[in-house]
């Protein structure tokens, strides 16, 4: 019998984790398992065409729901409405959800509420910090899943810790098996070093995106005063989205642009080039915490929190809120430990998830 799997994703970084899971169930074949891939359209990207499928080597998704905008109440109702008449339609053996978006909730919901299995990837993680929805999130969606794919045993710790012990799976982090895969393909076709003029080693990479830093214009105004700063020393990388772009023009922040090397969103290999390339990564993205960790790039958190408690407790990322004082005096600290630990799996968490959604509940 060949087992349906609906995948739910609505962020660029969602597609990427699904593009190494996706391999997995096509190396198994069609007749043991097919993947339906659903677009809530949660987050609009101009990179997210074509271009960025084949680089992923993904097909495009089945479903565009293009549910996006509003209030966080509003755009999770849209969704779960529209997901459930799509799993109504396919009738899938599970549902597969990643992270900690209102995609991943509304998907949660829908399939929970219709008895049809959910399996969570990088469930158990946590910020203990309620103020954050993706936190909520997180939380709600963990609760309703059968499956808990965790990347770490610290979220292996932290569902036991609320209870949560059936369905649990430390399988490693999937992300670190796109590091491994996409990271070689990166250095041999991204040519964006040389568009940008860039010296292997001798600029800053920087990203700015959550809410709690664009959306408050004292921690925007900190960070990007430190990102200057930083620039009197070497090259710093901005790659900006156009609403952190907007913000900064609203807030009258936009002049700290000037010293920096500010570019759009890039695609996918050209992102995964350059933190492979760079001296140091200052960012508040997850994703991009671990893929310094990864490629073994120190890296300075623009949080006041972070869910990979692992990269700071070894020294590779520091943590430094929205503080300009703070930056400045991590750039001074930064350093690669010597050895790493193997906290995030041995590159084979897709194989690993396959394999369980293909072994009957018991």
């Amino acid at each position: 019998m060949t087992i349906k799997v609906v995948t739910i994703v609505g962020a660029r970084p969602q597609f990427i984790k699904a593009a190494a899971v996706s391999r997995a169930i096509r190396n198994v074949g069609a007749e043991r398992m097919v993947e339906v891939l659903v677009h809530t359209g949660q987050h609009y990207d101009e990179n997210m065409s074509k271009v960025f499928f084949d680089e992923l080597d993904i097909p495009a998704p089945a479903y565009n729901l293009e549910v996006s905008g509003g209030s966080h109440g509003a755009m999770t109702g849209r969704m779960l409405e529209s997901i459930e008449q799509v799993l109504l339609e396919e009738k899938p053996d599970w549902v597969l959800i990643y992270g900690d978006t209102n995609s991943t909730l509304a998907g949660a919901l829908a399939a929970a509420k219709l008895h049809i299995p959910v399996a969570h990837v990088e469930a158990g993680l946590r910020s203990f910090n309620m103020h954050m929805p993706e936190e909520i999130n997180r939380i709600l969606s963990d609760r309703v899943s059968t499956l808990l794919l965790c990347p770490t045993q610290v979220a292996v710790d932290n569902l036991a810790h609320e209870g949560l012990v059936k369905g649990v799976h430390n399988v490693g982090d999937v992300m670190y098996d796109v590091a491994l895969f996409y990271g070689e393909r990166a250095r041999n076709q991204s040519r964006i070093m040389a568009q940008l003029g860039l010296t292997q080693k001798a600029f800053a990479l920087a990203t700015c995106h959550r809410a709690e830093n664009t959306d408050d214009p004292k921690r925007l105004g900190e960070i990007m005063s430190g990102l200057a700063e930083i620039s009197k020393q070497m090259p710093v990388v901005l790659p900006l989205h156009p609403r952190t772009r907007k913000l900064l023009q609203d807030h009258g922040l936009a002049h700290h642009l000037s010293s920096l090397t500010v570019v759009d969103p890039l695609p996918f290999l050209d992102m995964i080039a350059l933190e492979q390339s760079a001296c140091v990564i200052l960012t508040d993205s997850g994703g991009v915490q671990k893929e310094a960790y990864f490629y073994g790039v120190p890296c300075i958190t623009l949080r006041d929190e972070t869910e990979w408690v692992e990269t700071v407790q070894l020294g590779f990322n520091q943590l430094v809120g929205a503080s300009h004082s703070g930056i400045v005096a991590a750039m001074s600290n930064k350093s690669i430990p010597q050895s790493r630990t193997d906290f995030y799996g041995d590159g084979n968490a897709s194989a690993r998830i396959v394999a369980i959604l293909e072994t009957p509940l018991s």
